[in-house]
């Protein structure tokens, strides 16, 4: 299978395209349609955190409807919300919540979760061999420590006690920090994960905080999930948190995580499932769920959902409104797209979820009409 390098800038699939406007059946045989002459290119930006799994659906959407580009860039969430603020772009990629300010400015925004995947941390320590040595345990008040910069040392007491089968691996050097230096939804993930595990962290949980680490002058950032996974890999005795298919891909170690239930646990399809389950019926009337520290033996601390943001009433080109709505039920429906979004460590949406999902994408209009018909 081929390997996939991720950068922050997501690769542009070309094709041809189709000029229709009205309303179709998501998966029937006319909504791939006929090229018609020039290219229905939708621009989307945001997210690092999905970027793995939105270049293969991109790859793999070429042979659904090759009729359409889509170029997604990953810039952070920041960057996408503003550019769907803005109408720089079609649609956003985002995991961190639009704040009630955001959604005065976007007049018609509505946020649509995709999938869920877990935000680990991975480190880099001398000595330490992955295929060798057993998994790093961290749990929530040793990883506040660590980020408020009280842990500063790998052989610090309170990290030793969780692996006792690690002392030597766990030298006496100090940990380099890193986090994100960009407005990221994997940092508001990471950042309320924190605040939930200690009242010791007083940074919040937000898209950009102001990083104890830094004040105490063993903190550096790096842009993006793949500037975080570079940044850990080329500094040794460091520590960092990324979406876990960053660290697949890199074949970075990430540590297990003791969740609240006191159970030691590692990010999978398992634990993800479980964290979802646990908040089910979590969801507001914008479609937002906060799953961080889920109850639940299995459940994996650290889990959040990425979204797609539309305009919904005030997309003038239907054509293009048609084949991003398309698309983006290909992604939640189609057994291929799951497929790939497991094999990359990500969780689909839970049957009762998607189908909330599906129904409000069925409420976006284009110049008064419907864009789409929901099958559901």
């Amino acid at each position: 299978m081929r390997r996939i390098v991720y950068t922050l800038l997501a690769v542009v699939l070309l094709a041809g395209s189709i000029n229709a406007c009205g309303p179709v059946q998501p998966g029937s045989p006319s909504a791939a349609g006929t090229p018609s002459g020039g290219s229905n290119q939708i621009n989307g930006a945001g997210a690092t955190f999905p970027l793995p799994i939105y270049t293969e659906w991109t790859y793999e959407y070429q042979n659904v409807d090759p009729s359409v580009v889509i170029n997604y860039q990953g810039i952070g969430s920041g960057g996408g919300k503003k550019g769907i603020i803005d109408r720089t772009i079609d649609f956003a990629g985002s995991d961190s919540l639009l704040l009630p300010v955001e959604y005065t400015a976007g007049k018609d925004l509505q946020m649509y979760p995709i999938v869920a995947s877990a935000v680990v941390v991975i480190f880099n320590i001398d000595g330490y061999e992955a295929i060798k040595d057993p998994p790093l345990v961290l749990d929530g008040p040793s990883l506040v420590g660590i980020y408020n910069g009280v842990i500063t040392n790998w052989n610090d007491p309170a990290l030793l006690r969780l692996n006792p089968g690690l002392e030597n691996r766990l030298p006496a050097k100090s940990i380099t920090v890193v986090h994100r230096s960009d407005s990221s939804g994997t940092t508001e993930i990471f950042t309320k994960a924190l605040v939930s595990f200690s009242s010791d962290w007083k940074a919040g949980g937000a898209s950009a905080v102001q990083w104890p680490v830094d004040q105490a002058g063993n903190g550096i950032g790096g842009k993006g999930n793949p500037g975080i996974a570079a940044a850990v890999m080329n500094t040794p005795n460091s520590i960092g948190y990324v979406e876990v298919s960053y660290a697949l891909s890199n074949k970075i170690p990430f540590a297990s995580m003791v969740n609240r239930e006191g159970r030691t646990v590692t990010a999978n399809a398992q634990s993800l499932a479980s964290a979802m389950a646990a908040f089910s019926d979590a969801f507001d009337d914008k479609l937002t769920a906060t799953i961080v520290n889920a109850p639940g033996s299995e459940s994996w601390p650290i889990a959040g959902y990425t979204y797609i943001i539309l305009h919904t009433q005030t997309m003038t080109d239907c054509a293009k409104a048609q084949k991003l709505l398309q698309y983006i039920h290909w992604t939640l429906t189609d057994p291929q797209a799951a497929k790939r979004a497991a094999d990359l460590g990500y969780a689909v949406l839970p049957g009762a979820v998607q189908k909330k999902v599906v129904t409000k994408l069925g409420e976006v209009t284009c110049n008064g009409n419907p864009v789409l018909i929901s099958s559901n």
